[in-house]
């Protein structure tokens, strides 16, 4: 009985295993082709600057980038070394974001990775600059977020923790999970 059991079993394995590398293969073909037919981007811009404007007809953002790529299909532009200048009331601008990549969907989502910066553009700003991974930005309701670790560098102190919002529109940000903050003496 134990010979028919452990064949049993041996049989079983080979048949899931074999029917697992059959799922994979289709899977990884079908993402190729997708990747195919959509790899050429229908439209590219070099040195991009661009400026957007709310239906009031008052500034909303300023995007600059090394390099962009639309995929009209996918509905998605992608941006090599964006630069975001965000305006969001009185036509002053309130905050800079850079990275190294960039993603904007069709939803007014972007994605910032790779060295995210965000930068507040007046200098009497408590937070002067909020370092990352990643940031994703809704160009629509102007809320910055990111669940990744921060780094929060402020007059005189650093803070660092992982989970941030910011409504821009408030000027309210917010940490969920606060990790330290140093400050620093200064000699008045």
């Amino acid at each position: 009985m134990s010979r028919i059991y452990l064949a049993t079993i041996i049989l079983f394995i080979i048949a899931v295993s074999t029917y697992g590398l059959l799922e994979w293969y289709s899977v990884q073909e079908e993402t190729s082709n997708i990747l195919d037919s959509t790899s050429n981007p229908e439209f590219i811009a070099e040195n991009l600057n661009s400026d957007i404007y709310k239906a009031s007809g008052a500034l909303a953002y300023n995007v600059e980038a090394q390099r962009m790529e639309h995929y009209a299909q996918l509905e998605v532009t992608h941006f090599e070394y964006p630069q975001y200048t965000l305006y969001p009331k009185n036509n002053k601008p309130t905050w800079q974001i850079t990275a190294n990549e960039g993603t904007l969907y069709g939803n007014n989502r972007v994605k910032l990775k790779n060295r995210v910066r965000l930068i507040a553009t007046d200098e009497e700003s408590l937070i002067q600059e909020v370092h990352g991974k990643n940031l994703e930005m809704d160009l629509k309701t102007n809320i910055i977020s990111s669940e990744q670790t921060i780094l929060i560098l402020g007059k005189g102190f650093t803070m660092y923790g992982s989970g941030l919002i910011v409504d821009l529109n408030t000027t309210q940000m917010t940490l969920t999970e606060h990790v330290q903050t140093i400050y620093k003496k200064t000699n008045n």
